[in-house]
């Protein structure tokens, strides 16, 4: 069983890192709450500390997900250099999209889109949490398994699966509860969607799900998890995403970047920084594979990249300002 088995190794591997706020409490009640629990009850919030802050406070909520965690230390360093103070909180896709709505955390760079659709959604439409940019465009997110396993067995659908559920022991290898991803499956197999009933969810962490697919895959088992590109899964164990006719899963299309209702009147300049920053899918796997596979720290990719682009970061930073006034492109990579 994965479950949480890899939950204090996470925790280590959070520890250090600079411009970064933590409450291990927030992450474990994260993971362990279930997916509508932790969209709501006011008391989980209240892990984020107060709902206000300095005029220069910059609070980012993540999930511990590769690309994200770097794509938050740039945007650190960078919010550093501006004069802002910026922290960064690891919480459940849910928890922090209620910190969000109700002002107790300013941005998010992480948001999948349709995927998050059923806990950002409504948020959305109601305009307590606002859509500022768009950050990558091209993904994929659906349930995979290695391009090997499909071509042995002739599974390219999730209707192929049921027919050789022994051989995957019913299982499907899930990430960090909580994640819009889980409760599609988790729906699908309530409804006996393309006769996975009988099947269960495996949910873990992202770390943790990668591990068992290596393990399995070094063991030439054949094993279906959720998959995702930009990610360097993607070309080590040629995915093939399994194509859904019953649309039970909504995909995803881009990545977003979300604020909370009312950043862009408090901070115009803020808000055009967050809303300029956009990547393109090979440097979000590169990224994830010197963080993943390279254990590379977040600073050290982020500065490494920093160095090598800043006509990059000079476009990000077109229009925006010091909190002091001076001009940022300027301020973070010299004129």
């Amino acid at each position: 069983m994965l479950l949480f088995r890899d939950l204090p190794g996470l925790l280590r591997s959070l520890r250090g890192r600079r411009h970064v706020r933590r409450s291990a409490l927030a992450l474990t009640l994260a993971l362990l709450l279930p997916p509508l629990l932790a969209g709501c009850g006011s008391g989980d919030s209240a892990s984020f500390g107060s709902s206000g802050g300095g005029s220069d406070s910059v609070r980012l909520v993540q999930q511990p997900w590769a690309d994200l965690v770097v794509e938050n230390q740039i945007a650190s360093d960078i919010l550093t250099k501006l004069g802002y103070s910026p922290s960064v909180q690891d919480v459940s896709v849910p928890l922090g999209a209620q910190a969000l709505s109700t002002g107790k955390a300013d941005a998010y760079l992480g948001n999948w889109w349709p995927s998050q659709k059923p806990v950002y959604g409504k948020l959305i439409d109601d305009k307590s949490v606002a859509v500022t940019g768009t950050l990558l465009t091209g993904t994929q997110y659906a349930p995979g398994i290695p391009g090997a396993t499909a071509k042995k067995l002739g599974i390219t659908s999730l209707a192929d699966l049921a027919a050789h559920g022994d051989e995957f022991h019913h299982e499907i290898l899930g990430i960090e509860p909580g994640s819009p991803g889980n409760q599609y499956i988790l729906d699908a197999i309530k409804k006996n969607a393309y006769g996975l009933g009988k099947w269960k969810l495996v949910q873990s962490s992202t770390e943790a799900m990668l591990a068992e697919v290596t393990r399995r895959v070094a063991k030439d088992e054949p094993v279906v998890f959720l998959a995702w590109r930009p990610h360097w899964m993607v070309v080590k164990w040629d995915v093939t995403f399994l194509a859904d006719p019953q649309k039970v899963w909504p995909g995803a299309g881009q990545i977003r970047v979300l604020t909370r209702s009312g950043l862009k009147k408090d901070d115009p300049n803020l808000t055009r920084f967050l809303s300029q920053i956009t990547i393109d899918s090979a440097t979000a796997s590169a990224w994830i594979d010197a963080y993943d596979n390279k254990k590379q720290s977040a600073e050290k990719i982020a500065s490494s990249w920093m160095a090598d682009h800043p006509e990059v970061v000079k476009k990000w930073l077109t229009g925006v300002k010091t909190v002091g006034g001076k001009d940022g492109a300027a301020a973070v990579v010299g004129s």
